[in-house]
């Protein structure tokens, strides 16, 4: 799809209409742990660590902590019905989550409700955020694969970062590996996931993904991939980068 033309009122777009349509399906299925969303919360626990413990190193705070991010202004690009937004809030960080699908943010608004939390949840695109507004953390985690312009979106995102911010990126690596496990065994076979939640020639290589950050002036600090022990049915952090992986990226010194 081609990007919108851009204009001091009105920038480009890297939203795919498709991916909203996709996604908005499955709102109000996001905070079942055993429904379709299932292995999203099971690898939750680990994204929020692996977050957690870089904003903790990069901000000085004690990890152990149940405010460790008290005072830290947080952005979730993509924030579907706010599994990560909710845990970060309770961690102390004051959370904006956004997604192009109102009914995921709806699903997200009444979710936060019922659990008390005070979360600002938008019904918007990253580019429609105020250039003037900046955060200590801006996470895009599984996201990137679903945009129309990787480069643009990192762009948009990165801007949002104040000088001394953090970004995080979660996405998915594009190889034979990638396809077999990611899309003919976790989509076709294993049914973790719809039929056609992910297209693999969108998917970035994290040598693809680092060259975008530094284009962008960035650093990539932290890294790490996330992999699935079949014997042990459970998910772990791991260098193996080979599918799935996040990666930490601040501005260069």
């Amino acid at each position: 799809m081609a990007l919108q033309p851009e204009s001091p009122s009105q920038p480009a777009s890297t939203v795919d209409p498709a991916e909203i349509a996709k996604f908005s399906k499955l709102s109000a299925e996001w905070w079942d742990p055993t429904g379709r969303m299932a292995p999203l919360h099971r690898i939750n626990p680990l994204r929020i660590s692996f977050i957690r413990d870089a904003a903790c190193r990069k901000f000085e705070r004690n990890a152990k902590s149940l405010s460790c991010l008290e005072g830290l202004r947080m952005l979730d690009i993509g924030c579907g019905a706010g599994l990560l937004c909710e845990p970060f809030t309770r961690l102390g960080a004051q959370v904006i989550g956004i997604d192009p699908s109102a009914t995921n943010i709806a699903a997200a608004k009444l979710h936060a409700d019922k659990s008390h939390l005070s979360i600002d949840y938008r019904n918007v695109m990253v580019e429609e955020i105020d250039p003037r507004e900046r955060f200590d953390i801006v996470l895009a985690m599984e996201v990137i694969e679903h945009v129309t312009d990787v480069g643009a979106f990192l762009s948009r995102c990165a801007a949002l970062m104040k000088p001394t911010g953090m970004m995080v990126v979660a996405t998915l690596n594009r190889n034979w590996k990638s396809f077999a496990l990611a899309i003919v065994g976790a989509e076709y076979v294993m049914r973790w996931l719809p039929r056609g939640t992910h297209q693999w020639d969108k998917f970035v290589t994290p040598a693809e993904l680092e060259q975008h950050l530094n284009r962008l002036k960035l650093t990539v600090t932290e890294q790490s991939g996330l992999v699935f022990n079949p014997l042990a049915d459970r998910w772990k952090l791991s260098p193996d980068m080979d599918v799935n992986y996040m990666m930490v990226a601040e501005p260069a010194p």
